[in-house]
Formats: C-alpha cells, sequence, structure tokens
C-alpha cells in the first residue's frame, strides 16, 4: 500500500464492536502492533502483556459531546455541527446539508449574517470564518430562547445539545447511535458543558477490566484534557486550535517515568496533542492549560511521547503525519500495508494501533487469532 492509496469501503467499522455478535464488549477489536518495521498481530485485550511496569498512558478525559442538531436557513434544513466553544462565548460551528441516508455532507455557500433556527426558539447568527483560508467552520454567536430573552452562547448551547443534540455521524456507519456509545471509559464530564464534538476514539476500546489489569501490572495513567472539534471526513484538514489542559500531577507522571526509564505511551492523537503543548525544549512537562495550535509533524518531532495508541486513518488525514513523527514514514507505510492485507478496520468503531520504540517488544506473546500554546483570540 502507498499512503495515497484509498481505504476499500468495506473495511470501514459500520458499527460498534460490542453490536457485532453476542457476548462481545467493546474491547474485541483487534491491535495491530508496530515496532520500527515489524508488525504483529493480537487482541485488543493483550494490550497489558505488551506494556510494562513504569510506563505510562496518557489518556483524554474529555466528554463526547452530542453536537449535531438539526436547524432551518430560510426554507432549507441544515445539519449543525458544533465544534469548538471560544473564550468569548461563541462557537465554532459547520454547517452541513441531509444527505438522504440519515447523515449530511459538506454545504457550500455559507456567508455572514446568515441565521439559522435552532430548536427551543434559539437562533444562530455566522459571524466570520474561524480561519481565513477555509470558509467550512464559522464563529457563530447562539440567542433568543422559549422566553425570548437573549443568553450567552456559553449558556445555551449545552442544553440545546443535551435536549436536541445527537452524535455526529458520518455516512461510513451504519446508523445513529446513542451518546453512552461515543463515551470512552476516561471520560470526565466538565462543569461548564465543555466537550469533544468528536469521540476521542482511541480510548474507546478500553474497558474497566482493561484499566485495572493495566493497574494491576504497574502501568500509570496520566489524564489530560483535549476537547476536540469536528474533523469533517471530506476536508482533511489540519486541527484547527483545540483548548487543553495537563494537570500538575499527570505531568509529574510523565516526567517521572521517563527519567525513570518507563515508556511515555499517549492514547489517540488528541492526547499527543495535548501533552507535547505541555512539554518545552528540554523535555521536561509542566502543568499548562488554554489553547494549543500545535501541529505534529515529522518536522517538529516529539519531544515527550514514545508510543501511540491510535486508529487507522485515512491516507489524506493529517493524523498520518503525526504517527510518522513518533514513528517514522517507513514504519508506517509498512503497518498500513499490513493493516490492508489483514483487513482490519478503519474509523471511531474500528480496530486499533500501538506504536511502540523497536525495542519495545521483548517478550513473546501468541498472536490473537480472528507552534505551541496558543491564548489566542477564541
Amino acid at each position: 500500500m502507498t499512503l495515497a492509496q484509498r481505504v476499500p469501503e468495506q473495511l470501514s467499522a459500520r458499527v460498534p464492536a460490542e453490536q457485532r455478535g453476542p457476548g462481545l464488549d467493546r474491547d474485541a477489536v483487534r491491535l495491530l502492533v508496530s515496532r520500527g518495521t515489524e508488525v504483529a498481530h493480537h487482541a485488543f485485550r493483550e494490550l497489558p502483556a505488551l506494556l510494562r511496569a513504569g510506563d505510562v498512558l496518557v489518556v483524554n478525559t474529555s466528554p463526547t459531546l452530542a453536537a449535531a442538531v438539526d436547524g432551518w436557513l430560510g426554507h432549507a434544513r441544515v445539519v449543525v455541527h458544533f465544534s469548538t466553544r471560544g473564550d468569548d462565548g461563541r462557537w465554532a460551528v459547520e454547517l452541513r446539508e441531509p444527505d438522504g441516508r440519515g447523515t449530511t455532507r459538506a454545504r457550500a455557500g455559507t456567508y455572514a449574517g446568515e441565521e439559522v433556527r435552532l430548536p427551543g426558539r434559539l437562533r444562530l447568527l455566522l459571524q466570520e470564518p474561524v480561519s481565513a483560508g477555509s470558509g467550512r467552520l464559522w464563529w457563530a454567536r447562539v440567542s433568543g430562547g422559549a422566553a425570548g430573552a437573549a443568553e450567552a452562547a456559553g449558556r445555551a448551547v449545552p442544553g440545546l445539545l443535551r435536549e436536541y443534540g445527537r452524535p455526529i455521524r458520518y455516512s461510513y456507519t451504519e446508523r445513529d447511535q446513542p451518546l453512552p456509545v461515543y463515551q470512552t471509559v476516561f471520560a470526565v464530564p466538565s462543569p461548564d458543558g465543555a466537550g469533544s464534538a468528536e469521540m476521542p476514539s482511541a480510548g474507546r476500546p478500553f474497558t474497566a477490566r482493561t484499566v485495572l489489569e493495566l493497574v494491576r501490572r504497574g502501568v500509570q495513567f496520566a489524564p489530560v484534557t483535549l476537547h476536540t472539534g469536528v474533523a469533517s471526513a471530506e476536508a482533511h484538514e489540519p486541527p484547527y486550535p483545540e483548548r487543553f489542559a495537563v494537570p500538575e500531577a499527570s505531568a509529574r507522571a510523565v516526567n517521572v517515568a521517563r527519567a525513570g526509564g518507563g515508556r511515555v505511551v499517549a492514547v489517540g492523537t488528541t492526547a499527543v496533542r495535548a501533552v507535547e503543548s505541555a512539554a518545552g525544549a528540554d523535555g521536561v512537562v509542566r502543568a499548562r492549560a488554554g489553547w494549543t495550535d500545535l501541529v505534529v509533524t515529522p518536522e517538529r518531532g516529539v519531544r515527550v511521547v514514545d508510543g501511540l495508541l491510535t486508529g487507522l486513518h485515512e491516507p489524506e488525514a493529517s493524523h498520518l503525519l503525526m504517527l510518522e513523527a513518533v514513528a517514522g514514514a517507513a514504519a508506517v507505510r509498512r503497518a498500513y500495508e499490513e493493516a490492508l492485507r489483514g483487513r482490519y478496520l478503519w474509523h471511531e468503531f474500528g480496530d486499533v494501533h500501538l506504536v511502540l520504540p523497536e525495542e519495545a517488544l521483548t517478550q513473546s506473546i501468541a498472536p490473537a487469532t480472528g507552534g505551541e500554546t496558543a491564548t489566542g483570540p477564541m
């Protein structure tokens, strides 16, 4: 496989693992393990045996929002994807249109000053593009309400999403799923209603059983938070600035692990972005919170992350540059060739890929069968 190839449609995971057969749980997915260009096949339940005491898993605690809401632009129905809450109470949103199959497609021709009618007698006023180079995401303000009084978007939107929202769904999935399906075991509700527009999906296969076994084996967890915005399946744009937080205890856990020879393995590209945004040029992680515009590329490299647990990404996705920064282009190419050959499943309900340093797999396990930070204008 070259990374320019498209992933066959039949390799998209259309339903969550636990819905594919009786007695299955979230951890019933396959685990492709890379050590340099060496590749091995495992079940996700074998993850605890692939790590060792003193390793640290950096996990994202951001909860997934029911971020898709129906609205009306004139007489046309649109679907609003609420992406990111700004510090000024506005939200970055994407307007999409129904595709007739229960999902949505990209919508062209969005303009400043357009007003979308939302449920609950709310109104969404589009003000300006989030990025001058793209008209996909717009800063917008919500106002109105059943009582007719203006409300700040920061108060109105969380209630709107709770009452009328549903998880964002793309066309490769089979049907709508309830919000709990999109919450990871690490998710912690945010007091202000903030969260991720799309699930931090690398953490989805973890169950309480897996976490307990990892802890029993001496693997530590370093919780961080990064609220992910929408990453449209069509656009494959680099990530926009996102809100993140790395607490003091997690920074300390990462630094202690690195000083003691443990490995820092990020669970998901969001966890990489968060912890690398808190790492100085000296490789020391410090407690930090705010906005990050960091894009991890092979040229920038990584400062603290030794390994990565992640899903399988489309060849155009910017996430692959992050994988190359961690593992190198040759290792990523070899892994994706093997994932195609082995018919691994892609996307948020699919199989997962563990990237470890070349010295990582020291024990024999039978293969399974079957820019830095920004406080910007947001």
